[in-house]
């Protein structure tokens, strides 16, 4: 049976909040390529820093999990 996946907010690869590090880890990817997303999406149009609040409040952090 295969293991469901859980996202969690990264406690070893965190930079802020731990939101690009939990996403990196879900996706099996390099962080900086999930940093650099948010920052597009912040620059052009502004979702990226409220899609990143949002996941900050309600993805739960690894350490808590």
């Amino acid at each position: 049976m295969e293991e469901s996946r859980k996202l969690y907010r990264s406690r070893n690869r965190r930079m802020v909040a731990g939101v690009c590090g939990g996403l990196a880890d879900y996706f099996d990817i390099d962080p900086t390529v999930i940093r650099l997303l948010f920052l597009i999406l912040a620059v052009f149009g502004g979702s990226g820093l409220v899609v990143y609040l949002v996941m900050w409040i309600v993805v739960p952090d690894a350490s808590k999990a």
